[in-house]
């Protein structure tokens, strides 16, 4: 059972280098992550952006980038579209995002005729490393998806269980959350939660368990679950919390990291490779980690 965000490094050893493209590169806490990943043999770094910030911060910080592939590019759009076409035409695995709004580098990435786009719903998957919680969570979508409707949802369950099924749990546990954990047709969350347990039950839904609606307490908490008389292979253990919209999803990761101190990455899933996507307000650890993951599922 992972329990620890360190743990991940396990799932990119002995796999080869990755190659990384690295919009906007000229990032204090991006080359700070891209240095270890990069000292460890895990990645070539194509570092795309300003190239003198980019040879500044490096000194600063003493990082050694005289190996590493560095495009020149001022402009920061355009540094998502040398970056989008190099994943294009087969010459890098992974895009990271650097010091770019996250809104700009997505314009690109999601662009219908040049872009990263396939046929699945994009989606944020965040994995965290909460103290007292016996094992790491995932938490979807967070990130990008405002108000998924029923047939979004199924997808975004199925690219978190993707996640989780690279790193080793074979059956994830899928609590589908809402305020509340009976079926009110008041609540349209109820009913799609209730919905989704039903097409896991089916088989439309793949590699996992689902049940919902469960509320949060009843997901991560088994005495909470026991004292509703809920009976449930999920309540009180889920591996995977999927959130109602964007904006609970939001409150909630935000909760566990600034509230609960807990430990975070995160990637985009979906498009034709991950996308790492974190804010730029991130550290660089949860960057690195980060980076793993998609190291990890490419």
């Amino acid at each position: 059972m992972l329990n620890k965000l360190a743990q991940i490094e396990e799932f990119v050893l002995g796999r080869g280098k990755g190659r990384v493209a690295v919009v906007a590169a000229h990032d204090d806490n991006v080359l700070t992550s891209i240095r270890e990943v990069y000292e460890k043999g895990y990645v070539e770094p194509i570092l795309i952006g300003d190239k003198e910030k980019i040879f500044r911060i490096a000194e600063e910080n003493e990082i050694d980038i005289s190996r590493m592939n560095i495009i020149k590019e001022i402009d920061d759009t355009q540094c998502a579209r040398v970056a989008v076409n190099m994943i294009n035409n087969g010459e890098a695995d992974i895009l990271m995002k650097g010091f770019i709004q996250t809104a700009d580098l997505l314009r690109v990435v999601l662009d219908k005729d040049k872009g990263l786009r396939t046929n699945r719903v994009i989606s944020h998957v965040g994995i965290f490393e909460v103290e007292n919680y016996p094992k790491l969570l995932i938490v979807t979508d967070a990130g990008i998806n405002i108000a998924p409707d029923l047939k979004q949802k199924a997808e975004i369950i199925q690219n978190a269980v993707f996640v989780a099924n690279k790193l080793g749990i074979e059956k994830p546990k899928v609590a589908v959350l809402s305020a509340i954990e009976v079926v009110n047709p008041a609540m349209q969350s109820t009913i799609d939660a209730a919905a989704l347990s039903k097409m896991a039950q089916r088989g439309q839904i793949t590699n996992c368990t689902v049940d919902g609606p469960l509320a949060m307490d009843n997901a991560i908490n088994l005495d909470a679950a026991l004292h509703k008389h809920i009976e449930s292979e999920v309540a009180g253990d889920a591996d995977i919390l999927v959130v109602p919209n964007i904006e609970s999803g939001n409150i909630l990761v935000k909760s566990l990291v600034f509230l609960y101190k807990a430990k975070s990455c995160s990637v985009f899933l979906g498009a034709k490779v991950p996308l790492v996507i974190t804010s730029r307000a991130e550290d660089s650890n949860s960057k690195y980690h980060s980076i793993l993951m998609g190291l990890a599922l490419r």
